[in-house]
């Protein structure tokens, strides 16, 4: 990537997302966050200048920055990639750490990131805007729609489909074939061996309906 990255978001995220860049050396000019006390500082010694919406910070996408969305709420992070894509023309980045491990056959949208550790095997699918945690693994032919979220150290087994905006907890496992629904979420440590139903919250092993 030969242009630096303006990070949308400079908290849990945004952390992970810098993370990820400066292990492969991109450049990140700044980050923008929405809380005004974060404004003129600093996260790792990267300048935190301003909301994500400051125009005149965004009027630099294109050909002098690349774009990475990395607000905490999930239907952030859609409005903001929605309005890039509107007003500037823009689709964000992956930030892939340097000590992931993306196979070359996997399928990769816009504005995922994927931290160290973790695992995207061959013939995976993600979608746009998913957040792949420390450690976690996505095994062959799994599919994730947009916004999905995977915490540290979960393992989404092959064939699973997880549908958008699903939240997936720390550690949990998900068993081959399983398909969990749209802005489904599956507690930490629970372990999924069958189907779930869409906006349901599961918990436990074998994980029940809470």
């Amino acid at each position: 990537m030969e242009n630096p990255v303006i990070i949308l978001g400079a908290q849990t995220v945004g952390t992970a997302a810098l993370d990820a860049f400066s292990s492969n050396d991109v450049v990140v000019y700044c980050l923008l966050d929405d809380n005004p006390k974060l404004k003129d500082t600093d996260l790792h010694d990267v300048p935190i200048m301003g909301a994500t919406d400051d125009e005149e910070m965004l009027k630099l996408l294109g050909k002098k920055c690349e774009v990475f969305v990395a607000t905490e709420d999930t239907a952030s992070r859609k409005a903001l990639t929605n309005m890039l894509r509107e007003e500037y023309e823009q689709v964000p980045v992956n930030a892939i750490h340097k000590a992931a491990s993306v196979s070359e056959h996997a399928w990769l949208g816009h504005g995922n990131l994927i931290s160290a550790g973790a695992v995207v095997a061959s013939d995976a699918k993600l979608g746009n805007g998913c957040l792949i945690g420390v450690r976690a693994a996505v095994d062959v032919r799994a599919q994730l729609a947009d916004y999905v979220q995977v915490g540290a150290g979960a393992i989404i087994n092959a064939d699973a489909e997880i549908g958008e905006q699903a939240f997936i907890g720390s550690g949990a496992v998900i068993v081959g074939g399983v398909k969990i629904g749209a802005k489904a979420r599956v507690g930490a440590g629970a372990v999924v061996v069958a189907d779930v139903p869409a906006n349901q919250t599961v918990f436990g092993n074998p994980a029940t309906k809470v």
